[in-house]
């Protein structure tokens, strides 16, 4: 059945080449472990050494590959085959240390990294070694820009076939898919970008008071969005309104799309970026979240007021970006305020950043089709367009949206259905889908911002898994391939 959509030979290459990079990143934990002498060398070695294993055989069963391009079946096949194959042995550090009981809880604890969730089965994060501390958050960056990415900016795929794969990682509006008409100089100047800006926060964070390891694992968590730390505490066990405030300001750059970061700091286009409708929207929800989160807390508590400020400032961004950092229980914020941040939960940040969620383009756009068909009520006579931009969209961009809006809701539909059969509460059955399908981490309930995934069944963490990947590929890339059209010839 396969044998119509691909060829076995290219895929085993390609996977072959990504396991071969996962591997290499593998060392990096280790040769750490080997130069301070600590605890888990074994773990990283023999995790990256089994790694290159896989990727050798991958490799040598594609050695004959035929030389084409990727069809668009084959391209959104393999982006799928290559996130499950980097999750899936990027759990061996995981399973290999003493940290982690069973494949399941390192299976999910790998998931959750390299989609940037933050969801943990740890509840000792301090008692955790340095290498594992080190390959979670490593595994966030490498995640964040995305596996696929990475691995344009340094292998050149089969021609032009990179182009597929890059529409089928780094998606959002069609007027945002393309930087340049050379896909792999594109993914090299966001990478490049990317690396400098987890240089500049590392800096940061040295300068207001955190020793270099933790500083390079919470800037490698937050480019990434992934909420990771070397932490039980997260961020509020530092007790420093300096790294706060650090961290909140790259969670907000990490948010925005990496395409406008470079129209500003590389094109020299900064005007394009204020003008953008996406950013106008990430910088307006940020602000009215803030200030009515901010406004409730202080009408409701007697403390100093930049202590509540920054705390309110601090969620809002972390949720928004769906970093998933914590410096406050949100789980004993009023009522309303819960449900404003399950709200952030689905807009999530900018197509084309580091964040998960629905995205705020695609929640703009969703408003105006509503506008739309309103004025369409009123004016039954009238020519309505929607704009992203400058570009007027066509009619079926706008009913892929709107199917990709109620896929994201029967999914969490279906897995808060599923979780629910463990025995978990409504609330912790529903925030902890919306927390791992739209890639935040903590949610509420048995998970909330204190707790942890530890205590739910195999069952649940195999759900949520699928979840997370389901997210992190935007619904359509991996959900098409459980449906029999995509198997037709």
């Amino acid at each position: 059945m396969l044998s119509h959509i691909a060829n076995p030979r290219t895929i085993a290459w390609v996977l072959g080449s990504f396991l071969a990079y996962l591997s290499a990143s593998m060392m990096v934990p280790y040769l750490y472990a080997l130069a301070t002498d600590h605890i888990d060398q074994s773990a990283m070695l023999d995790s990256s050494l089994l790694t290159a294993i896989a990727a050798g055989l991958l490799l040598l069963a594609g050695r004959n590959r035929e030389r084409r391009d990727l069809y668009h079946r084959e391209g959104i096949l393999l982006v799928s085959l290559i996130w499950l194959v980097i999750c899936a042995f990027g759990a061996l550090p995981f399973y290999f240390s003493d940290s982690y009981a069973t494949i399941t809880d390192a299976v999910f604890e790998a998931t959750s990294g390299f989609t940037t969730t933050g969801a943990t089965v740890i509840s000792d994060v301090d008692g955790l070694s340095r290498p594992v501390h080190l390959w979670r958050c490593f595994s966030h960056w490498l995640g964040g820009m995305g596996i696929v990415l990475l691995g344009l900016a340094i292998l050149p795929l089969l021609g032009q076939s990179g182009n597929i794969l890059y529409r089928s990682e780094f998606s959002g509006s069609s007027s945002e898919r393309s930087l340049s008409p050379r896909i792999v100089q594109t993914a090299r100047a966001l990478w490049r970008l990317y690396v400098l800006f987890t240089l500049a926060e590392i800096m940061l964070l040295m300068f207001a008071g955190m020793n270099a390891f933790e500083a390079v694992c919470h800037s490698f968590s937050t480019l990434g969005t992934g909420g990771f730390s070397t932490r039980t505490a997260s961020i509020a066990g530092f007790n420093s309104p300096l790294i706060e405030y650090i961290i909140i300001l790259f969670m907000f750059l990490a948010g925005i799309s990496f395409i406008q970061h470079y129209h500003f700091w590389v094109a020299g286009k900064p005007a394009a970026v204020f003008k953008d409708y996406e950013f106008k929207a990430y910088f307006l929800l940020t602000l009215t979240a803030f200030m009515i989160v901010a406004l409730t807390l202080l009408s409701s508590t007697d403390a100093a007021y930049e202590p509540v400020i920054r705390s309110a400032l601090f969620q809002v961004v972390s949720i928004l970006s769906t970093t998933g950092f914590v410096t406050a229980d949100y789980g004993l914020w009023p009522t309303v305020l819960q449900l404003l941040l399950v709200v952030l939960m689905f807009a999530g940040g900018c197509t084309g950043s580091t964040a998960g969620g629905l995205k705020i383009a695609r929640v703009v756009l969703m408003f105006r089709a509503i506008y739309r068909d309103f004025r369409r009520l009123a004016e039954p006579q009238g020519i309505f367009h929607i704009r992203a931009g400058e570009e007027v969209l066509q009619e079926t961009f706008i009913t892929s949206l709107l199917n990709l809006i109620f896929l994201a809701l029967l999914m969490m539909l279906v897995g808060s259905l599923l979780l629910s059969l463990t025995g978990l509460d409504l609330v912790t059955s529903v925030s902890s889908v919306i927390a791992c399908q739209f890639n935040i981490g903590p949610g509420l309930g048995m998970v909330g911002p204190v707790s942890n995934y530890g205590d739910l069944t195999p069952f649940a963490k195999w759900v949520l898994s699928f979840c997370m990947i389901a997210g992190r590929l935007e619904f359509y890339t991996f959900l098409i391939l459980f449906t029999t059209v995509f198997w037709k010839r």
